[in-house]
C-alpha cells in the first residue's frame, strides 16, 4: 500500500471521529446540522474506482448511522452521494482535464470547488432530511433545516479545505 493510501485510511478514520464525536451534538439554532463527514467522499482521487467508492460510502454512511441512531439514512444519502460524485466531476471536467491522482478540491479554484460540492451536498441533505421527516408533510420546515445544514457544512467544508490545502499534483 502507498503513502497515499494510508492517507486515504487515516482520513476516513478522522473525518468519522470528528463526526461522530465532536459534530454530533454542534447543532445551531436547532435547525442547521453539520455533516463533515461527506468531506471525505470529495477528497477522494479523481480516477477512484466508482464501485471501491460506493463500497466506501456505505462504510463510512452505516457507520455513522450506528453512532446516530439513524437506521441507514446516512448510508443511503452517502450512498447516492458516492454513486453521482463521479458523473458529476466528469460535467466539471477543466480544460486541460484532470491530472494523474488528483483530488477536487480548492487547487481548481474556489469556484469550481463550490460548483462541485454545493449540489452534491444539497442532494446529500435533501435526501437525508426529507427520507427522516418521511415524505413532505413538513415541507417548509424541512427544507429550511436542509438548506442550514447545507450552509453550516459548506462553511465546514471551506475551512478544512483552507485550513488543510492540497496542492495539484
Amino acid at each position: 500500500m502507498n503513502r497515499f493510501g494510508i492517507f486515504l485510511i487515516i482520513s476516513f478514520f478522522l473525518y468519522l471521529f470528528l463526526q461522530v464525536i465532536f459534530l454530533k451534538n454542534a447543532v445551531l439554532f436547532h435547525t442547521a446540522f453539520c455533516f463533515l463527514y461527506i468531506g471525505f467522499l470529495f477528497r477522494v482521487p479523481v480516477e477512484f474506482s466508482r464501485m471501491w467508492l460506493i463500497l466506501i460510502s456505505f462504510l463510512l454512511g452505516i457507520l455513522v448511522d450506528i453512532f446516530y441512531d439513524s437506521l441507514g439514512l446516512h448510508a443511503l444519502a452517502s450512498v447516492l452521494i458516492g454513486y453521482a460524485r463521479n458523473h458529476w466531476l466528469t460535467l466539471l471536467t477543466p480544460q486541460g482535464g484532470y491530472d494523474s491522482n488528483s483530488v477536487p478540491g480548492l487547487s481548481y479554484g474556489f469556484q469550481w470547488y463550490l460548483t462541485f460540492s454545493v449540489p452534491l451536498i444539497l442532494v446529500h441533505h435533501l435526501i437525508l432530511f426529507y427520507v427522516e421527516a418521511g415524505g413532505f408533510d413538513y415541507f417548509w420546515y424541512t427544507l429550511v433545516k436542509v438548506l442550514a445544514s447545507a450552509a453550516f457544512t459548506l462553511i465546514a467544508l471551506l475551512l478544512i479545505e483552507f485550513i488543510f490545502p492540497r496542492r495539484r499534483t
